[in-house]
């Protein structure tokens, strides 16, 4: 296929034959290819031709359902690709401005996944959470500013949506800035139209390999396109021409030029050419037959004689109250729901508004804001009898020739009315003047709606020019407000409560731990573990969102627990010791100990005990709530902030296994600070283990039993895991957790403690040997833990690294917590495992001995777990 072919129809031809007949440029690739595409030139001194989507919804009117149907067929693509459980999982990145609604619609074709695209508009009051460059573009910056600062973080799937791909430039530098801060597994690159070179392609796979992470690239056609030498040069000198041309027509400066813009609109009367095109090829995806006599001229809507003007009429469309108007700062599939909820009653409103006996209709976006109105415009596509098409302004300047062998036929100019960031400039609307419509409906947001807007000259004086009907809807700019206004305030630490104490909350003493929480206590919140499992999985919920019921050890198991208390009590010991004289000696003389509720606080007890015994310190002990995918508990930074030096805080856990909360602690310690918070916050975590090389301040990185991990609530003070959930906790709350007071006759917190306490005296010279030796010592975190971890996924065919839980600690939560499928035992361990291989057996799953396992244990939780599937007794299921 080359460039001469043209859609199929002997009486038409291909919207980009005038590019390619004068510069010598062809698509090569899919026969589809020029059913998508067109040509036109741009005005950039990077590139000369721009490619102009047919589908897209930006230069070319389209139908709304034909744009919408686009990017839900990708957004299906990637979503089959990835399977139902990674695609739950995902998180979609569109590009400004282009592609802004084309990445929510792929987000809507995926299913269940957030939405972020980049922008060029600064909002104050908003820090960036990244940004990245694209070289060929006339504007190069992109940031990306989220509400919730944790959007980023974790490891599922990133979904970059981009128009098109030339060079994969864009994407090469939205995956390295995005992957040095958030660094995950995969990425899915989604296009309209490849049209890269097999180097660049080479280039794409390359990188891939050099950040160790998986690259696919889904496009609806694929293709090349073939530039001769001196394009460039030859494009620039033909655009300069045609640009004079139409300049000296209404006696203006060339565009570039720092002349006056003009102040009243001189509308396009459109030619007999244009007509018969609207008329023939409502979609503009083709142009008709050329009359050989035919004298191409500038298509400036101000090169043209004027009519009467239209009448504007504005509508309020009552768009929902704090529903985002699009993704700039991140857009749910809860704000999908109150969107689509809202969307007939607004398109009814819109369509009150326009002319019964109009026959053609646009809905006109605006920028970056094109899925607001995509949407809109395809419902009121269901209501109006009229033909309804879809485009948007946009800030990219091309040149606009009135020819049906070229893609922008006609070119509306108007002065920027959003005060953008770079200042004032000229912004366009294409194919529209000249374009049939018997009414146009712009769809604006309010930071747009200025005076400029409704000026002389503004973009309403240039559409009433040229359509007797123009319906202005604006919906509100999203900005986020209260959560981040109060978390910015100096006021809001006052407002925060005092940390809950024993004995009211918790069977610890009150001076060994303040806990940063609210008290949950009476609320239900225990689900059956198989429940949970279907509904995490699924995407249906989060797993802080609830808690699983408390397992109630056997007497063999308690039996078994204190047999490794006995057993294993120095050794922990001195672990404690070595970990509190390691902070002592490189954080902090004093520090402040912050540990990660729940596993870490025992442990964060333990160092407390430590220091007193060895130091005669009296150390601050919190716990904190941190939560896998959304981050630590912002309020709970704030109250240490307001009350402690940010720099003594030590924050501190019981173990690592592959590392995902020291990732995950790091990037939310960033994105507070990013957000305003206080600075100084180290995110190194201290552990007692530290079995996945993971983290510098270790008490050992042996994977040994720890037997605090072998129960739940009754050896953590009777606390429960952390909890989440929006309708309990509210922007000002700390995260919260329940007392289960009722287990007390189980409880074997204190004793734990005590237990490992009365070795103290016994391991203190050890300890001091070791800390000597640590400090001396190369401990860089290597994260082989990480890597294994990436390993077993692939070999069992899990691919998901969530669901392997590696080192005896995470092991045995699986068994507590979650439903689990298998346990790989390295060969030869021993006691360590007893327990493990109780609860294994209670349970129903089998326990496979490993030759080469880094650790001692792993534990794969059920994949693709459904009760159907696994038994409703959440027994497993060999596969």
């Amino acid at each position: 296929m080359n460039n001469a072919v043209n859609n199929g129809h002997d009486d038409a031809i291909w919207s980009g034959t005038w590019v390619a007949e004068r510069l010598g440029v062809e698509l090569v690739g899919d026969d589809t290819l020029t059913d998508l595409l067109g040509l036109a030139l741009r005005r950039n001194p990077k590139r000369a031709h721009l490619l102009v989507s047919h589908v897209l919804g930006k230069h070319i009117p389209q139908s709304p359902s034909v744009v919408h149907g686009h990017g839900l067929a990708l957004g299906r693509r990637v979503r089959e690709l990835l399977g139902a459980e990674e695609a739950a999982r995902a998180i979609v990145l569109g590009y400004a401005e282009t592609a802004t609604g084309l990445g929510h619609c792929v987000a809507d074709g995926l299913g269940a996944a957030p939405y972020l695209h980049s922008t060029r508009r600064p909002v104050a009051g908003v820090v960036t959470a990244g940004g990245f460059e694209e070289s060929h573009s006339h504007a190069t910056s992109h940031l990306l500013l989220p509400e919730d600062p944790s959007l980023l973080v974790g490891d599922g799937p990133l979904v970059l949506v981009d128009d098109e791909f030339s060079t994969g430039n864009t994407v090469l530098n939205t995956i390295r800035a995005l992957h040095e801060r958030y660094p995950r597994r995969r990425y899915v690159v989604v296009a309209l139209v490849d049209m890269r070179s097999a180097a660049d392609a080479g280039r794409l796979a390359e990188f891939a390999r050099e950040i160790g992470a998986r690259v696919d690239l889904i496009a609806t056609a694929s293709g090349a396109v073939r530039l001769p030498e001196g394009v460039l040069e030859k494009g620039q000198e033909l655009v300069a021409r045609y640009e004079a041309e139409a300049a000296a027509s209404d006696d203006r400066p060339p565009p570039g030029s720092r002349g006056p813009v003009a102040q009243v609109a001189a509308p396009v009367e459109r030619s007999a050419d244009l007509e018969a095109d609207v008329r023939s090829d409502p979609l503009g995806v083709r142009g008709t037959a050329r009359p050989a006599s035919h004298d191409p001229h500038p298509a400036d809507d101000r090169t043209r004689p004027a009519r009467p003007p239209g009448r504007i009429t504005r509508v309020d469309v009552r768009w929902p109250r704090g529903l985002p108007d699009g993704g700039r700062h991140g857009f749910t599939p809860q704000h999908r729901t109150r969107l689509e909820a809202a969307l007939p009653a607004m398109a009814a409103r819109l369509a009150e508004a326009i002319p019964e006996d109009a026959a053609r209709v646009l809905v006109l976006g605006f920028e970056e804001l094109m899925y607001a109105p995509l949407r809109l415009a395809h419902e009121l596509e269901q209501v109006v009898a009229a033909e309804v098409r879809y485009s948007t302004t946009t800030r990219s300047p091309v040149l606009a020739v009135d020819d049906p062998g070229y893609a922008i036929r006609s070119r509306i100019v108007f002065p920027a009315h959003d005060d953008p960031a770079d200042g004032p400039g000229e912004r366009y609307a294409y194919n529209v003047a000249g374009g049939g419509f018997d009414a146009v409906v712009a769809v604006v947001d309010s930071v747009a709606d200025t005076p400029e807007l409704h000026a002389p000259g503004g973009l309403l004086a240039r559409l009433a020019a040229h359509t007797p009907h123009v319906v202005l809807a604006v919906v509100p700019s999203y900005v986020p407000g209260p959560l981040y206004a109060a978390a910015l305030s100096e006021e809001r630490p006052d407002m925060l409560p005092e940390p809950l104490r024993g004995p009211a909350f918790s069977s610890y003493a009150p001076e060994e731990v303040g806990w940063l929480l609210q008290d949950l206590s009476d609320v239900t919140l225990e689900a059956p573990t198989e429940e949970r499992e279907e509904a995490i999985q699924s995407g249906g919920a989060h797993y802080a969102e609830s808690l699983p019921v408390e397992y109630q050890p056997s007497e063999q198991y308690q039996a078994l627990f204190h047999a490794a208390l006995e057993t294993s009590a120095a050794r922990i010991a001195q672990a404690v010791g070595v970990v509190t004289d390691t902070v002592i000696a490189e954080r902090s003389p004093r520090p402040v100990l912050v540990s990660l509720a729940r596993a870490g606080t025992p442990v964060g007890v333990l160092m407390r005990r430590w220091a007193q015994f060895r130091h005669g310190l009296d150390l601050p002990h919190y716990a904190v709530s941190i939560v896998r995918g959304r981050g630590i508990d912002a309020n709970a930074l704030r109250w240490l902030a307001a009350h402690h030096d940010p720099r003594d805080v030590v924050f501190v856990d019981g173990w690592t296994g592959k590392g995902a909360i020291t990732r995950e602690l790091a990037a939310a310690v960033e994105e507070f600070e990013a957000r305003g918070g206080a600075a100084g916050f180290d995110p190194e975590i201290a552990v007692l283990a530290d079995p996945g090389s993971c983290v510098r301040t270790y008490g050992t990185r042996d994977d040994f039993l720890i037997p605090s991990a072998c129960l739940n609530s009754t050896v953590s003070g009777l606390v429960s895991r952390t909890v989440l959930r929006a309708d309990l906790v509210g922007p000002d709350d700390f995260h919260g957790a329940k007392f289960y007071r009722e287990l007390a006759g189980s409880d074997v917190s204190v004793a734990f403690l005590d237990a490992v306490a009365a070795r103290f005296p016994e391991v203190a010279d050890a300890v001091d040997g070791a800390v000597k030796e640590l400090l001396a010592g190369e401990r860089t975190p290597s994260w082989e833990g990480w890597a294994a971890v990436e390993r077993i996924s692939e070999e069992y065919g899990i691919h998901d690294v969530n669901l392997v839980k590696p080192g005896v600690g995470e092991t045995t939560r699986v068994l507590l917590r979650r439903v689990p499928w298998k346990i790989l035992a390295r060969a030869g361990a021993g006691a360590d495992l007893d327990h493990v291989r109780l609860l294994a057996e209670q349970r129903g799953v089998p326990v496979e001995e490993v030759g080469d396992l880094p650790y001692t244990c792993v534990g794969l939780i059920h994949p693709q777990y459904t009760r159907g599937a696994t038994g409703a007794d959440g027994k497993a299921v060999t596969v």
